[in-house]
């Protein structure tokens, strides 16, 4: 079977009675069997996949099928399925089945989008480089030698390797868009409250957000239009209208106002292909009519250490209820109350996870909350207003998803700081809460593919889709 890189192109073969659905999800889990080397899934739903396509088959031929029938889509594993394992690639909830369904997840299905499995992803998202899966590493199916970014990097990977036609993954400082970026697929951050976070497996609840990765522009606009929009579970979620983004993307071309950060191009340790390739886009855009001008953002060195600090504070109090009492794997060692709380939560979670507990846990403590917590909402504070700043200036903000391609496994695992400044370009849509995608329009001479990001005002997804489907992408 022919590979499918859009939705319509599935739907018109499917009208046409060229493939039919169950043709194409057995397409599909036979993928997912030939590249089951790879870690990405943890869990297939093959039977459940193969029974829904039979409904949706016969719902399609009825006419009264719903916006995503043909899509085969995978979950990453801290987004609930009710009824369904789910267990954020951690020990502490190994087995862990939900009882209830995220709100995203309730939205695809009502739209008759099938759920092909759960993908492996780093430990309640914390990582960059999914090597921090109780589960094992996942590999970057361009090249097995390579990770696939994280900590959505089962997600990407599950799209890149062809083994469904999109994936949602979660994004707290660059978690979908990173492994977009590795992984030569499409991954958008929606503006914070665009998506409800009800049923998401919380890292740090100020910063994540759900969000789609696929190979196509049209696919991520569908996707997000799908599971957008107000939630009752959620009073982070925006009550704001949500924009026809599929229609959005397909008007007539505009000229738009954009800018780059010199300081961002300038730093020491972004890849010398990357800056040549973001500099020759931004001639490119120039000869197309659109106006695009440097500005300066002075506080590149902060979002890093403000994002940590955050991020961290949140987690520690977003984890205490992993204690081995309330929720999760308890130490069969235990004996007393002490050590099942030590014991239990030793054992059950692994050594980055535990590094971001104790790190939060610290600067949330009496002596160091003001240095450390306070002082980081204050940084975040000016971070977001100056972003806020220039995007009132600027349609569009361009920089790099990442400072270098893939890296290999093992290769930066021992080097927290290495691994943390990964981040460096993806953090800031997280600290400032706008959109921001990562489109794959690179390939380095290594043979690994790089993304180019663009960050646009808080819920002006709409212009994002349509500035970034004019871009020839490589997925």
């Amino acid at each position: 079977m022919k590979k499918y890189s859009k939705l319509t192109d599935i739907q018109n073969d499917l009208k046409n009675k060229t493939i039919t659905l169950p043709q194409l999800v057995e397409d599909y889990l036979k993928n997912i069997d030939q590249t089951k080397d790879f870690n990405i899934f943890l869990e297939v739903f093959d039977e459940e996949a193969k029974s829904k396509a039979q409904e949706i088959q016969q719902k399609i031929e009825s006419g009264n099928a719903g916006k995503l029938a043909g899509m085969v889509i995978a979950i990453k594993d801290n987004i609930c399925y009710k009824n369904h394992k789910v267990s954020a690639s951690s020990k502490i909830l190994e087995n862990f089945e939900s009882l209830f369904s995220a709100t995203a997840v309730e939205r695809l299905l009502k739209e008759d989008a099938i759920i092909i499995g759960r993908t492996n992803c780093d430990e309640f998202a914390m990582g960059s480089s999914n090597e921090n899966s109780y589960f094992g590493a996942v590999k970057n199916p361009v090249n097995p030698e390579y990770v696939p970014g994280g900590s959505s990097g089962g997600s990407a990977a599950a799209v890149a390797a062809n083994t469904c036609l999109a994936a949602l993954g979660s994004d707290t400082g660059g978690s979908i868009r990173q492994p977009a970026s590795f992984c030569g697929v499409v991954g958008l951050k929606p503006t914070y409250g665009r998506i409800s976070r009800h049923g998401l497996i919380a890292y740090a609840s100020s910063f994540d957000q759900i969000g789609p990765l696929t190979q196509s522009v049209e696919d991520a606009a569908l996707i997000t239009q799908v599971i957008a929009g107000m939630d009752e579970y959620d009073t982070t979620c925006s009550s704001k209208p949500v924009d026809n983004y599929t229609e959005s993307i397909n008007k007539p071309e505009k000229k738009y106002k954009i800018t780059y950060f010199k300081s961002y191009i300038e730093k020491e340790g972004l890849d010398p292909e990357i800056k040549e390739h973001l500099l020759n886009t931004i001639e490119n855009l120039k000869a197309q009519g659109h106006i695009v001008e440097t500005s300066d953002f002075p506080y590149l060195d902060y979002v890093v250490p403000t994002y940590y600090v955050l991020t961290t504070a949140e987690a520690s109090s977003n984890l205490a209820r992993y204690d081995g009492i309330h929720f999760g794997y308890r130490s069969p060692n235990a004996h007393d109350l002490e050590s099942t709380y030590v014991l239990s939560r030793s054992e059950g979670f692994g050594d980055e996870v535990k590094r971001r507990i104790m790190l939060g846990t610290y600067v949330l403590s009496a002596g160091y909350y003001d240095a450390y917590y306070a002082k980081g909402q204050k940084v975040r504070r000016i971070l977001k207003q100056e972003t806020e700043r220039i995007l009132s200036e600027y349609d569009f903000i361009l920089l790099p998803t990442t400072p270098g391609t893939a890296f290999k496994i093992g290769e930066q695992i021992d080097d927290p700081i290495k691994m943390y400044l990964e981040d460096i370009f993806t953090v800031q849509a997280n600290l400032t809460g706008v959109p921001a995608i990562s489109l794959p329009t690179g390939k380095h001479s290594n043979g690994l593919p790089f993304g180019i990001q663009i960050m646009s005002k808080h819920f002006a997804e709409n212009e994002l889709f349509a500035f970034a489907n004019t871009f020839n992408i490589n997925a």
